[in-house]
């Protein structure tokens, strides 16, 4: 054998070495304290607390809170009914608990650590011994296993498709359980299954999950249920015998003894009780009232504190969504074109007083936005397999939502509104839209089922009717709103679609093609495009902060392509009127206020 050849074969099996050490690399697991879904933790394993907490925040007193709406069942977890947050927040716990610091890391909770390979291919979660439900029994990785199950069969959409990809889950002893994730590609389903509320096994009937209740489930929460009136109010206090008390990742956190719920039917009553005291903390929403209705007793005596606090999130997406299931709005130069008939500055001015930005991403305020940015090699890489799937202008930047006069009258942009509606087969005749083809006349109804959505749809509505197209606003309550939207059973409804630092699986629930035809998901527009699919499958895969941005950017530029929605408006800060004998710490996390690091004076 000559000499050159020994050397070939020699490079090949170091080559292959070290491919199997790659190999064995990525399998080789590494025990964790807390999961980021991209690098590492920002606090070490021997953090003392959270840094937005004050661990050394007394103990003690009751905290009010107000929900508008009603509750039918205390289970947040499932398609039907209509739950308070009661549960999910302070009765149950999760294996690891999210950062509000951080776009999306986990520490250890329920979980003292992890255990996950460089490609997430499994997770294996080691459990704390001492950890108890709120009836004395131990919570063991039986239980993690069983709620699992159960959330994969009778959970919400977002469970079963999420905890679908998962392959195996063994129990290993009764304090350590394994997740074979192989093959989902999804780096983000590791945080996911660490942030599963657990269930007792002993103490819940698999077959009778899936239906509405109002019986106070059991926990291994800081807080147990204590009074359930039903549409109106819903009281827990803090447990004395709660296991995980000086958790170093709890230091500081649920500091009231007492948190109630109270329950309003309406905006106006909910705030007019909190200007008589009837609760402590407002988060609010509405422009007008923040500009003109604090002008009030309780905040010229002090004894209400308002306060501006600057959102470091990206803004999400706040738009009157068509639902492209109906055939009136399947042709996407009709949804294009009703999107040049809102008039943002004429809102802004005459009913918001200036106070709002306008809406022109699914992100909008953040790097992961892709308005007024041209596309990534890497996105525009992603986006190649899909001709025709974004617009141009989309693609290069320049597009951005349609700006009247601020008259509320503007005839150019109806102009340009009657050619899209023209070229998509709509003429007007007599002062109202026909199809050509048909005569039938563009209506449609808008659910709405508050007073101020109910403000905004009648001004839209007016609009609208200028090019001929009739629409009516309906307004119901809560119980049959939900019930309707959960069914897709609406031509149009304002939403809003929150943005978190750290976007993943939830956008298969929004986006999703899967979703578009599963009752109870979040995709309201009815959505269906391999491009989003893709664009979601790219983003969950990224492994890197760089790779993340463009994915999402990519998804960003899809969704504006198909204008799903008519863009709206956010509130760039939020606006806190509060107790004055509350107090909070001095630094805020990345998420903004956050009601459990509070204390009462």
């Amino acid at each position: 054998m000559s000499c050159n050849l020994i050397r070939i074969f020699r490079l090949l099996a170091t080559l292959a070495l070290a491919s199997f050490g790659l190999m064995v690399a990525a399998k080789a697991e590494t025990l964790r304290h807390g999961i980021a879904m991209h690098g590492e933790p920002a606090l070490p394993a021997d953090f003392t607390h959270l840094p937005y907490a004050n661990p050394d925040a007394p103990k003690g007193g009751r905290i009010t809170l107000a929900i508008q709406g009603t509750f039918d069942s205390l289970n947040p977890f499932i398609v039907l009914g209509v739950a308070p947050p009661a549960v999910p927040t302070y009765v149950v716990q999760s294996l690891m608990m999210r950062s509000q610091d951080e776009p999306f890391t986990v520490y250890g909770l329920v979980a003292r650590s992890a255990e996950m390979p460089e490609d997430r291919s499994s997770v294996t979660f080691n459990l704390d011994s001492r950890a108890r439900f709120s009836d004395g029994h131990p919570l063991t990785a039986e239980d993690v296993r069983f709620t699992f199950e159960l959330l994969k069969k009778h959970g919400k959409p977002f469970y079963r498709s999420s905890f679908g990809q998962a392959k195996t889950v063994v129990v290993e002893n009764p304090h350590r359980i394994k997740f074979d994730l192989s093959g989902s590609n999804d780096r983000e389903l590791p945080l996911l299954i660490a942030m599963m509320p657990i269930f007792p096994a002993h103490a819940t009937n698999p077959d009778t999950f899936a239906n509405t209740t109002l019986t106070p489930p059991i926990g291994s929460g800081p807080y147990a249920i204590t009074e359930v009136r039903p549409g109106e109010r819903v009281v827990l206090k803090r447990r004395k015998d709660f296991w995980a008390e000086d958790l170093p990742i709890l230091r500081g956190l649920y500091n009231f003894d007492e948190i109630r719920y109270d329950l309003y039917r309406d905006a106006n009553t909910m705030f007019e009780a909190f200007k008589a005291g009837l609760y402590d903390y407002r988060l609010e929403g509405d422009p007008t009232r923040w500009a003109s209705g604090y002008d009030f007793p309780g905040i010229r005596s002090g004894r209400i504190v308002r306060e501006t606090i600057p959102i470091q999130l990206p803004k999400g997406m706040n738009g009157f969504v068509f639902n492209t299931r109906r055939a009136i709005f399947a042709d996407v130069r009709v949804r294009e074109a009703l999107g040049y008939m809102f008039d943002f500055d004429w809102l802004n001015r005459n009913l918001f007083y200036g106070l709002l930005k306008r809406s022109d991403s699914f992100f909008a305020g953040s790097e992961l936005s892709s308005t007024g940015r041209p596309a990534t090699t890497r996105e525009r890489e992603l986006l190649a397999p899909f001709p025709g799937a974004v617009r141009e202008d989309i693609r290069e930047g320049r597009w951005a939502p349609p700006v009247a006069d601020g008259s509320g009258r503007d005839r150019e942009t109806a102009r340009q509104a009657l050619t899209l509606l023209s070229e998509a087969g709509w003429v007007l005749e007599n002062n109202i839209l026909r199809h050509k083809d048909t005569g039938e006349p563009f209506a449609f109804e808008m659910l709405v089922n508050s007073r101020q959505q109910e403000r905004l749809a009648l001004n839209y509505a007016q609009t609208l009717e200028r090019i001929g197209l009739s629409v009516k606003v309906r307004l119901v309550d809560d119980v049959q709103y939900w019930r309707r939207i959960s069914r897709f059973e609406y031509d149009m409804i304002q939403w809003v679609w929150p943005a978190s630092a750290s976007p993943g699986n939830e956008q298969r629930n929004r986006w999703g093609s899967a979703a578009a035809k599963r009752d109870g998901s979040f995709n309201y527009s009815g959505a269906t495009s391999p491009a989003i699919d893709r664009m979601v499958d790219a983003l969950l895969e990224a492994k890197s902060r760089e790779e993340f941005v463009s994915a999402v950017r990519a998804l960003d530029r899809v969704l504006l392509s198909g204008f799903y929605v008519v863009p709206l408006f956010y509130v760039g800060d939020q606006w806190l009127a509060y107790d004055s004998t509350l107090k909070k710490p001095d630094r805020t996390g990345l998420f903004g206020s956050y009601i459990d690091v509070w204390w009462r004076n």
